[in-house]
């Protein structure tokens, strides 16, 4: 009776009050929310893309790395990622994708409200559910920042991901969408980002030919590219794998026995791990990098808005003095020569165990420097463990000269298969201008990533020897003058050589027969502390002791220093600094950079040519004869010097070549140095590493793009006055045994002038 009183009571003009506060409240809660996606669009809650960010963005502005003839040698991107077009998917990758991720794709216009509100309350319910559309991923790959872990900001970032994605749908096609995503998406492990590049790690195949089972892995590995990885977590992969293949059954893209077939077959991997190392020049290319950054670090270089240049992301265009054709060349030069040495490496360890006796842990050293321990060793994985999955058998692709192989073995095998492959090392630059015109830091980018000529230093040997000469001639001897040429010992060190008979030599022959007795006469007279000092001021920046050992290449330096020191030689005593860049521009082609090289005059130019003439030689008639009478390795006529050099137990071996407007450097050898050759038949820098300086040669001189003379080496202006060149015209004994000389020595003729 009391509720019916009341309810009586409920006047008309109640009724209307309560209906105009409803809808003020509703009318209100509407102006809130549209005031609230209002200041979200304008970005008071964080910036969003312009239209102008959503037509260019910043990912596709790769800088481009240009030839000194205007070629692209390369980009650099957005980590390992390279474009696709929507044509150059698989329409398995297509379905795989719209099935698991986004079922009603070509329904909704950037959000799917259905699901949105099912996710919320399945979520509020404690059953967390994923609720973006494709468009929606791609706005946070895109534009975004990584996705928030607080959930206050991981809620104002939805909202902004869901008025990008309605701008997104606005001004682009679905299939454009799907292509973006693509391009975009993370994989995870191996710098793996967009479909071409997971294509090609995990299969070894472009987009456009992945299968419905491997699309379904790939799209599978979406959802967590660490906690589905096929390397590392194989069957959690499968079977996310074939959730994605009923997936693709259930929306009818495939059928039922389609479906069933894929899913027994295993996941296939044709692991291929890559970084940008496509193409000419990649060793070149990764180096070039860093350089630029430590430039643009070193001298402040910055965009108008202070923030440091991206190489990934600003367009920058870097030009280098590297010349296509020659690059190409090199790299030719480079396989022809190695593929023939290898077979002959192969056939002395075939029998023959690499790994024991003092060689005993390279296997395990190889083991921790490779990309798949590092990988297990960041996730947590114990000693114990990561030994146990280098034990076991998967499927791999290896480098061989015939071409990649794809093959099962276990990675300790394999570790074992690198570690009996040569490597080999080049490059050439023009002695004038220091300008690099070919660089090929490795045999192969892809399975070898380690540079050689510039990071990489090795045992010089031999080719150390020109040093001590040098420092001789510009300090008062000539290269007729007569030094012994005997075993002996200074000190604790006695020098091993070839020469028993104890005559005297020149200093010219000495140089042209890398005689070590007379080099570590010569050093011990002169000094070690002298010639490290003018090896060091021509460019060699490593670790050089003042030791007599120094004489015979005691010490290691990097391919790119000796080259750089020898063209010295060439340039009448001045030494100009090895140069790998040019100049570097903005997108918009303003200038940003520009190097200048450094230079230092290191000889008197009479002693360079001294030195150019003793090195020319080494190639007439001394140990690089073999570039003048062996068609196959050379058949060169014209005029040329060079220098062989081998470390112990045929370690390194090198060989650095000079023309007048060229001087070039080749070092070969195993990755450590107790894996080589047990004879110096193969092992030698004359047999292992000058080869490919003649093959190389050979073809600058056949390319009729490239104009490098074959004249002789031009004498310094005023000739030669400080000493005698043609020592069939001088004899002269400078030792200590006087009366081997034909005539009682003066301070003029210990000169040699």
């Amino acid at each position: 009776m009391k509720r019916e009183a009341k309810s009586s009571n409920l006047t008309e003009e109640d009724v209307k009050r309560y209906s105009r506060n409803f809808w003020k409240i509703l009318i209100g809660l509407v102006l809130i929310g549209a005031l609230f996606l209002l200041s979200v669009r304008i970005g008071i809650f964080g910036k969003l893309p312009t239209f102008k960010d959503l037509e260019n963005p910043r990912s596709n502005l790769a800088s481009e790395i240009i030839t000194d003839d205007n070629r692209i040698l390369g980009t650099y991107y957005v980590h390992n990622r390279s474009n696709v077009k929507y044509s150059e998917l698989s329409p398995y990758l297509v379905q795989a994708l719209v099935s698991t991720e986004d079922k009603r794709f070509y329904e909704h216009s950037g959000i799917d409200y259905s699901r949105t509100i099912s996710t919320v309350l399945l979520t509020l319910s404690g059953n967390k559910q994923g609720g973006s559309t494709i468009t929606q991923q791609l706005a946070l790959n895109l534009f975004g920042e990584q996705r928030a872990r607080s959930s206050v900001k991981r809620i104002m970032q939805k909202f902004q991901e869901w008025i990008t994605a309605v701008r997104l749908e606005r001004n682009y096609t679905k299939e454009e969408i799907i292509m973006m995503y693509f391009n975009t998406v993370d994989f995870g492990a191996y710098n793996t980002f967009g479909i071409k590049s997971a294509a090609r790690t995990y299969f070894n195949t472009t987009p456009d030919k992945l299968t419905a089972e491997q699309s379904a892995l790939l799209v599978g590995m979406l959802k967590g590219p660490g906690q589905y990885s096929p390397v590392r977590q194989a069957e959690r992969a499968l079977q996310r794998r074939n959730l994605v293949l009923a997936n693709m059954r259930d929306q009818n893209f495939i059928t039922a026995e389609e479906c069933t077939k894929a899913a027994e077959k295993p996941l296939g991997l044709k692991l291929t791990i890559s970084n940008y190392g496509e193409g000419l020049a990649p060793y070149f290319r990764a180096v070039l990098k860093e350089e630029i950054k430590k430039e643009f670090q070193r001298l402040a270089i910055t965009k108008p808005d202070g923030t440091p240049y991206d190489l990934d992301r600003d367009g920058l265009k870097i030009y280098t003095p590297i010349n296509y054709n020659m690059q190409q060349h090199a790299e030719d030069a480079q396989k022809e020569w190695m593929a023939r040495l290898q077979r002959e490496f192969d056939k002395q360890w075939k029998r023959r165990n690499a790994f024991t006796g003092k060689n005993a842990n390279l296997l395990v050293k190889g083991m921790k420097r490779s990309d798949r321990y590092i990988a297990l060793k960041a996730e947590g994985m114990s000693e114990e463990n990561i030994r146990k999955e280098f034990d076991k058998k998967v499927q791999m692709n290896l480098f061989t000269w015939k071409g990649n192989i794809d093959t099962t073995m276990t990675p300790m095998d394999s570790v074992r298969f690198t570690k009996l492959f040569l490597r080999n090392a080049m490059m050439a630059m023009e002695p004038k201008t220091g300008y690099i015109k070919a660089w090929v830091g490795g045999i192969n980018f892809e399975h070898f990533k380690y540079d050689q000529v510039r990071l990489g230093t090795r045992q010089v040997g031999s080719t150390a020897k020109p040093f001590v000469y040098a420092y001789a001639i510009d300090n008062g001897y000539g290269p007729c003058v007569s030094i012994p040429n005997h075993s002996r010992s200074y000190g604790n060190w006695t020098p091993r050589g070839t020469q028993q008979g104890g005559d005297p030599i020149t200093l010219k022959n000495a140089i042209k027969y890398s005689q070590n007795y007379a080099s570590a006469y010569l050093i011990n007279e002169v000094g070690a502390a002298n010639v490290a000092d003018l090896t060091k001021r021509m460019g060699v920046n490593s670790n050089i002791p003042n030791e007599l050992s120094i004489a015979l290449g005691s010490y290691d330096a990097s391919l790119f220093d000796m080259v750089g020191a020898y063209s010295a030689f060439v340039n009448q005593g001045t030494w100009v600094e090895p140069t790998m860049i040019l100049r570097v521009e903005d997108k918009n082609g303003a200038p940003i950079y520009e190097k200048a090289p450094k230079v230092t005059k290191a000889l008197n130019s009479e002693t360079a040519y001294a030195m150019v003439d003793m090195l020319k030689g080494v190639v007439d008639g001394g140990t690089g004869n073999r570039l003048r009478w062996d068609p196959n390795f050379g058949g060169l006529k014209n005029p040329i010097g060079g220098k062989t050099g081998t470390t112990n137990d045929n370690s390194d071996a090198w060989f650095i070549g000079v023309t007048p407007e060229l001087v070039t450097g080749v070092w070969t050898g195993a990755e450590d140095r107790g894996i080589s050759f047990s004879s110096m038949q193969y092992g030698q820098g004359a047999a292992a590493a000058m080869p490919v300086f003649g093959l190389f040669m050979k073809r600058v001189y056949a390319d009729k793009e490239l104009h490098y003379t074959q004249d002789d080496f031009p004498q310094p202006p005023g000739g030669i006055t400080r000493f005698e060149m043609n020592c069939s015209n001088f004899s002269q004994f400078y030792g200590n045994d006087p009366s081997k000389t034909e005539t009682p020595l003066t301070e003029d003729d210990r000169l040699g002038f």
